[in-house]
């Protein structure tokens, strides 16, 4: 089966067998290996793309379900130089081995997109769904709070 679909902007076609995920295809037929596999299931956020603008885990999304849709991955997110999402992250340390990262910064840029002004506690509610398990996402929340509060 012939999958199309927009990935960063650029037009695709692929040719899907069975029950794929979006995400092997964007690792594996499309080299796009900022989405991370970790747990296959939906549960960590390492895999978080943006999916007709909506966050999605890319593990749980069948490449043949994505067919005409509008993708988004971390490399994509920002263009050329860095999203401020990752700025702040940088800024603050809160990047350590990186593996979460990816996810991370896709949630909170849609998030921070729609809510401009969160609060700590809507900060952590919206990053519930990606794992960490190097920050302990005190320096995380840290960065995302001085992001919105910079002028």
């Amino acid at each position: 089966m012939s999958v199309r679909f927009t990935v960063n902007g650029i037009g695709h076609t692929v040719d899907v067998a069975g029950p794929q995920s979006l995400l092997s295809v964007l690792r594996e037929r499309l080299g796009l290996y900022g989405s991370k596999n970790a747990c296959r299931q939906g549960e960590c956020g390492s895999c978080t793309v943006l999916l007709d603008g909506n966050p999605v885990c890319a593990c749980l999304v069948m490449a043949a379900d994505a067919d005409g849709a509008d993708i988004i991955t971390i490399e994509g997110l920002s263009g050329d130089g860095l999203h401020p999402v990752q700025q702040a992250l940088l800024d603050e340390g809160a990047v350590q081995c990186g593996f979460c990262t990816p996810g991370i910064v896709v949630a909170a840029a849609h998030f921070l997109e729609h809510n401009t002004s969160p609060s700590d506690s809507e900060i952590r509610e919206a990053l519930a769904g990606n794992l960490c398990r190097c920050t302990g996402y005190g320096a995380i929340i840290r960065a995302l709070c001085h992001l919105v509060e910079a002028p």
